[in-house]
C-alpha cells in the first residue's frame, strides 16, 4: 500500500514552530516546545492506527470500546529525535522506545551508524520513527531500513521540518510509509541544512552550541 504525505496546517503548530525557528529562543523553551509539537503531531499521526473492539464494564452498565490493537514503539534517531519522545509518550504512555544512533558524514552527507537497540516486540508493533529534521533524507531512510530488517511492517515517520529533497528521497526509497511533517521548507543549502529551517536541532535541544 502506498504511503501518504501529510503536512500539518494547524494554528497551534504554526505558533509553536515560530518559537523554535526563532534564533533567540533558549534551550529550555526550545526543548519544551519541540516536545509539545511532537505531542500535537502524534495525536494526528496515530489517527489511522488499527483498533480492536472491546466490551468494558462501567459503574453503570457495559460499553462497546476500542483499544489500539498492537503495541507501539517509538524509534528516535539520536540525538535530536529524543526531543520528540516525551511529547509522544504523554499521549501513548505504554509505548516502548528503541534507539538508532546516526551521525552525518560532513563530506558525503550520508549517515553513519553507531548505535541500534530495539524492543523485542518491534516486529509486531506499530512503529513511529521520529527525527525533527528531514534534510537529505539519508538518516530517516537508513533508520527505516533498520526497522524493516526486524520484520516490522507498520511504520510511520514523524518530523518537524522537512526539505523537498529529503521528502522526495524517503518517498522514493520507502513508498509504503506515511510521512508526517509540521512544515515543508524551501530547500537545502550547499551544506545540507534546511532553509529557512531552525538550525541544528540537536545542538539547540541540548545546549551544545
Amino acid at each position: 500500500m502506498e504511503g501518504k504525505v501529510v503536512i500539518f496546517n494547524h494554528p497551534l503548530m504554526h505558533h509553536k514552530l515560530s518559537i523554535i525557528r526563532d534564533e533567540n529562543t533558549g534551550t529550555k523553551d526550545f526543548r519544551e516546545t519541540v516536545s509539545e509539537i511532537g505531542m500535537l503531531m502524534a495525536y494526528e499521526a496515530t489517527r489511522d492506527f488499527p483498533v480492536v473492539e472491546c466490551v468494558t464494564k462501567t459503574p453503570v452498565s457495559v460499553a462497546k470500546t476500542y483499544k489500539i490493537s498492537k503495541p507501539v514503539v517509538i524509534v528516535p534517531i539520536l540525538r535530536a529525535g529524543l526531543g520528540m519522545v516525551e511529547g509522544i509518550q504523554t499521549l501513548i504512555p505504554t509505548a516502548k522506545v528503541g534507539h538508532v544512533g546516526l551521525y552525518r558524514n560532513e563530506e558525503t552527507l550520508e549517515p553513519c551508524e553507531y548505535y541500534m537497540k530495539f524492543p523485542t516486540c518491534i516486529k509486531d508493533s506499530l512503529v513511529i520513527v521520529v527525527d525533527p529534521m528531514l534534510a537529505t533524507g539519508g538518516s530517516v531512510c537508513h533508520a527505516v531500513n533498520l526497522v524493516k530488517k526486524t520484520g516490522a511492517k507498520e511504520i510511520i515517520y514523524v518530523g518537524l521540518v522537512g526539505a523537498p529533497e529529503g521528502l522526495a528521497r524517503v518517498q522514493r526509497e520507502h513508498p509504503d510509509i506515511n510521512i508526517y511533517l509540521a512544515a515543508l521548507d524551501e530547500k537545502l543549502n550547499d551544506k545540507g541544512y534546511i532553509v529557512p529551517g531552525l538550525g541544528d536541532c540537536g545542538d539547540r535541544l541540548f545546549g551544545t552550541k
